[in-house]
């Protein structure tokens, strides 16, 4: 069999809009394993492709997307630079060993009762009085409270602050041009923002996560300033936007299927697991992984060149029929979903804020579930645009107990 080039790989447009992304990518995934992009971009659209993020045939892309875009200085292009999502090795692991040291486990864990008390405060407050915004009154506030809470941040700087949130999430993937300068107006006052954060608690000290971080980071001598403000400024991002948007796409299909809301409502803690593994599965926030070839390697009998972006495709993946029954359908009681969830990625670069999501979207719905059990849809079913985070359009709800 004569070995297949770039050329043999399928070509791709991002479909429009308007159209169904699970089943444009089905239609990709039917005529081969690879789709090729205009870009330059490889797409990998199985499950096993999943082991490229570990292999080390890959490494993490860096500044390439960025580059590819034109965008070489500037706010967007430090923020990509400096931040530990876009650096391999000893440089990535210098910047995330004190994040994860702080970040631990256990503490994330332990703001389950905070979700959870702060989701039925919320939903209580529009009980029964009609129309919601279920996306910023709901979804936004949850993690931006909590994130705020744990490193110490005013409430009443949230306005501003989950704007800066919102905009920034933007600079992670193929930027709109058009948004260009809005996006770095905010990353500049973002920076500035959290740099006065970090004066501020080496002046004074308090027990929140900034100051144990300052400390650790003090200890290890290692990063620089904008390194230090920059993981700062992307744990708050991380923190907050894939949560919204996974929070409300997940509530959205629960409650269009009456059936699968009905029996959460039943028992909102023994399935509050299975739901946001398959909210997460079904529609992922995040729709792939980016990575590059660091070597001649072969995927499915095609030849990829060193230095060939590759995309691990989640919204592909996460629907393969190898490895998920009936991959098309909505389930939370499926039994086949691996035990690494793949939407917060694999091996060195594995979400650090896994524990603290869970925590906020399970504890989260299963309040919703518990306080208002009649909740509904008000018009039109939600849609997540594309991008490297797939943004929720709006989403309108009814809470009736």
């Amino acid at each position: 069999m004569a070995t297949l080039t770039l050329a043999d790989i399928p070509e791709f447009e991002f479909a429009p809009v308007e159209a169904d992304p699970h089943a444009y990518i089905r239609e990709l995934r039917a005529k081969a394993p690879l789709a090729r992009g205009g870009i330059g971009m490889i797409v990998a659209l199985r499950h096993h492709h999943l082991e490229l993020v570990t292999s080390d045939v890959t490494r993490q892309i860096e500044t390439e997307t960025k580059l590819m875009q034109g965008i070489s200085s500037g706010p967007i292009f430090d923020f990509i630079e400096a931040a530990m999502l876009f650096a391999n090795g000893d440089i990535h692991q210098r910047r995330r060993q004190p994040v994860s040291r702080t970040f631990a486990f256990k503490l994330m864990d332990a703001m389950r009762p905070k979700a959870a008390e702060l989701a039925t405060s919320l939903v209580m407050e529009r009980l029964g009085k009609g129309p919601v915004d279920f996306v910023n009154e709901i979804a936004a506030q949850i993690p931006a409270r909590i994130i705020a809470d744990i490193l110490g941040i005013p409430q009443s700087d949230l306005p501003v602050f989950m704007k800066w949130i919102a905009d920034t999430a933007e600079a992670l993937g193929f930027i709109d041009p058009e948004r260009r300068e809005t996006i770095e107006k905010s990353l500049v006052e973002f920076n500035a923002y959290v740099e006065s954060l970090l004066e501020e608690r080496r002046r004074a000290p308090r027990e929140d996560f900034i100051t144990e971080y300052l400390a650790t980071t003090a200890k290890d001598e290692t990063l620089s300033e904008i390194e230090i403000r920059t993981q700062v400024l992307g744990l708050i991002l991380a923190g907050s936007d894939t949560t919204r948007g996974s929070m409300a796409i997940t509530l959205a299909h629960l409650l269009a299927r009456p059936d699968q809301w009905s029996a959460f409502c039943a028992d909102p803690d023994g399935l509050k697991k299975g739901v946001v593994d398959e909210g997460l599965r079904f529609d992922p926030i995040v729709s792939g992984v980016p990575r590059i070839a660091v070597k001649d390697v072969e995927i499915d009998g095609y030849t990829i060149p060193a230095g060939t972006p590759v995309a691990v495709s989640l919204l592909s993946a996460l629907r393969d029929p190898d490895v998920y029954a009936s991959p098309d359908t909505f389930d939370i009681r499926r039994t086949d979903h691996p035990r690494w969830h793949p939407v917060f990625g694999a091996g060195a670069h594995r979400c650090v804020g896994e524990a603290l999501a869970r925590a906020e979207l399970e504890e989260a719905l299963a309040a919703i579930a518990r306080t208002a059990p009649k909740t509904t849809l008000v018009g039109d079913f939600p849609r997540l645009q594309s991008g490297a985070i797939r943004q929720i359009t709006g989403m309108t709800v009814r809470f009736d107990a």
